[in-house]
């Protein structure tokens, strides 16, 4: 090999070892700019202090990175997706907690009706496409008991999205869901904001009204 190559070739190398040691420095700038609990196992003395400040529906706890700390609005909306899938709430959690993703919610809630916490409510989570309305929202997954069609959920993860819709709404301090259909509620979905995507499906979108006026009637109730 020629010298003019043989110095090509080290430059080059060169060239790559910055490029490595710049990447490596941006993730570990990244990784130390996360909360602490942030992708890792939490104790069962962690979770049961997340859960105080969220809602105390929530039976599973895996914090994801895909968010912004904190958000930048207080919480004013609640906006419900669909997982198009009938995952389970620590499938969910797995599929959250991969950054090349960018995607999470602040809660989901399975087939069976449990409800788990990916991003806590003083934080944005990465869901509906629109930063405005992530901002302002709580974010709900809902789970899929079946595939395509109207993306039908089970009747136990409805009753579970009346009851954390609710206690998100108590605890908030929002004093009632209103939907209108599009953006301007405080009730709402993702396909508002981006027109191209089913979610939340037909099955949950044909109840929105329903779901508002049944949080309503239990906010009313407790005063």
């Amino acid at each position: 090999m020629e010298k003019r190559d043989i110095l090509t070739t080290r430059l080059l190398l060169a060239g790559f070892a910055l490029l490595a040691a710049a990447v490596l420095a941006l993730c570990m700038d990244y990784n130390a700019s996360l909360p602490e609990k942030v992708l890792r196992p939490l104790s069962p003395g962690e979770q049961e202090e997340i859960m105080a400040r969220n809602s105390p529906l929530t039976s599973y706890v895996r914090l994801s990175p895909n968010a912004d700390f904190p958000r930048g609005e207080p919480v004013r909306k609640v906006t419900v997706h669909h997982m198009a899938a009938d995952l389970g709430l620590e499938e969910l959690g797995e599929a959250f907690g991969n950054r090349d993703r960018q995607a999470s919610s602040n809660y989901a809630i399975d087939s069976r009706g449990r409800v788990a916490l990916y991003v806590e409510e003083r934080d944005r989570a990465w869901t509906s496409s629109s930063k405005e309305n992530d901002d302002q929202a709580v974010t709900i997954e809902v789970a899929n008991d079946r595939m395509g069609g109207d993306w039908h959920v089970s009747d136990e993860a409805y009753a579970a999205l009346v009851e954390l819709c609710t206690d998100i709404c108590r605890r908030n301090s929002i004093p009632e869901l209103t939907y209108t259909g599009d953006a301007g509620g405080t009730l709402t979905t993702h396909r508002m904001f981006r027109p191209e995507t089913e979610c939340p499906g037909p099955y949950l979108a044909g109840r929105m009204e329903e779901l508002a006026r049944e949080v309503n009637r239990r906010l009313a109730e407790e005063g």
